[in-house]
């Protein structure tokens, strides 16, 4: 289904799948190389049959695995070729030591990871904790709650990744089946709007078949160092670059994300509910719900998760009486959320001094209902109070 709109766009009904495949072919890349994994494959699907209408001009290279994919990909985009990859789960696993090779030697690659539980046991469904797994790998990471939003964060990851000022890849993550397979009306600009956005790929090949050189040789220990020292300082510049890059968007195609978070109801709010992903949607719902009756509840949407955004997250939760961290994952080092751990973390030298409560939620088939949010919002606002509470409670099992 698609209804034409303003000159040059279309709204269409598609899944987050879809929407990821046409944020790809917008940005038009020059080499795709995927391993096809539920719930990722029908974005390679799409893109197969964009090239096979001709609207997508790019070389595909099909491969065994996604090692090879990813490994495929460190070659093209060292060549100065604009690249895409997606995955899942163990998918992202197998590609695990590639994946770390590429942001080392600063190879802007974007890629899409549909956000799946890791086994065993063997669930399809959605977690958090295959993307959490590689959160120190040294990409960027970019999670989207609408399927609107990752066709634009597809487009915003390419042009981050490619600035000259970062030249680091990046991962542009939605939930799978709660998005990857949810279908809704998305705007799609014409390629020639994106193409405008876009900067030229005006980064010097690192390697020429007609020249012999070594990518990513053994080197002096101060010189290594260094190149780490470089490559966390890009990241840490990313922050500030995807909030430009937000606006900018604004500016061209009329929408905005929030560039690292998303403030909702956030004006007067005394609690706050912290959540990232598919499950915002439904916050927002329970958000409303208890702001009718008269509950001051507020929320925020992390976008940015890595480099994590604690400047911001501070900035906006101070002043307030309590906070709810919804977390898709656990680490098990800490026996809590990774969201409530960063946030934590960030919180040191910040001065909040509040009841921080973490809710483990909706792993692998479990959903994350607005009956089960209002029921968070109600033992964070006991908590306020001056009531007992947990400072970590597992919500699908209470």
């Amino acid at each position: 289904m698609k209804v034409e709109t303003k000159l040059g766009y279309q709204t269409k009904v598609l899944d987050g799948n879809r929407a990821a495949a046409y944020g790809v072919m917008l940005c038009q890349p020059d080499v795709i190389c995927a391993y096809p994994i539920t719930p990722q494959s029908e974005i390679l699907e799409q893109l197969y049959l964009f090239q096979a209408q001709g609207l997508l001009d790019a070389q595909m290279v099909e491969v065994e695995s996604e090692h090879s994919a990813m490994g495929a990909l460190r070659g093209a985009s060292a060549a100065g070729a604009r690249t895409f990859t997606a995955t899942a789960a163990q998918g992202l696993a197998f590609m695990f030591e590639n994946c770390i090779n590429v942001a080392t030697t600063r190879l802007p690659i974007v890629m899409v990871n549909v956000c799946r539980q890791m086994i065993a046991p063997h669930v399809i469904n959605c977690s958090h904790e295959d993307i959490m797994m590689a959160k120190e790998m040294g990409w960027i990471q970019i999670h989207s709650d609408t399927c609107q939003e990752i066709v634009d964060s597809v487009i915003m990851a390419y042009r981050l990744a490619e600035d000259p000022e970062i030249r680091i890849p990046v991962v542009v993550c939605h939930d799978g089946y709660f998005l990857s397979h949810l279908w809704e009306p998305v705007e799609i600009p014409p390629v020639e709007k994106a193409q405008g956005f876009l900067q030229p790929l005006t980064m010097s090949p690192k390697i020429d078949p007609r020249v012999s050189v070594t990518l990513g040789p053994a080197v002096p220990g101060e010189m290594g160092t260094k190149l780490r020292y470089t490559q966390s300082v890009a990241i840490q510049r990313a922050k500030e670059k995807f909030d430009q890059i937000d606006e900018e968007f604004e500016e061209v195609f009329g929408r905005s994300h929030g560039g690292q978070l998303e403030e909702y109801r956030m004006e007067d709010a005394d609690l706050v509910i912290i959540a990232m992903g598919s499950c915002v949607g439904t916050a927002k719902v329970a958000v409303d719900r208890k702001r009718e009756e008269g509950i001051k509840i507020g929320l925020i949407k992390i976008r940015m998760f890595r480099p994590f955004p604690c400047e911001k997250l501070a900035s906006a939760i101070r002043g307030r009486k309590g906070v709810g961290v919804l977390d898709r994952s656990i680490s098990l080092g800490w026996g809590l959320g990774h969201i409530f751990v960063e946030l934590k973390a960030a919180l040191q030298t910040s001065n909040v001094d509040m009841p921080i409560l973490d809710f483990i939620c909706g792993l692998s088939n479990m959903d994350i209902t607005i009956e089960s949010l209002e029921r968070i919002i109600d033992m964070m606002s006991e908590a306020v109070r001056g009531g007992s509470y947990k400072e970590v409670t597992w919500i699908d099992l209470e």
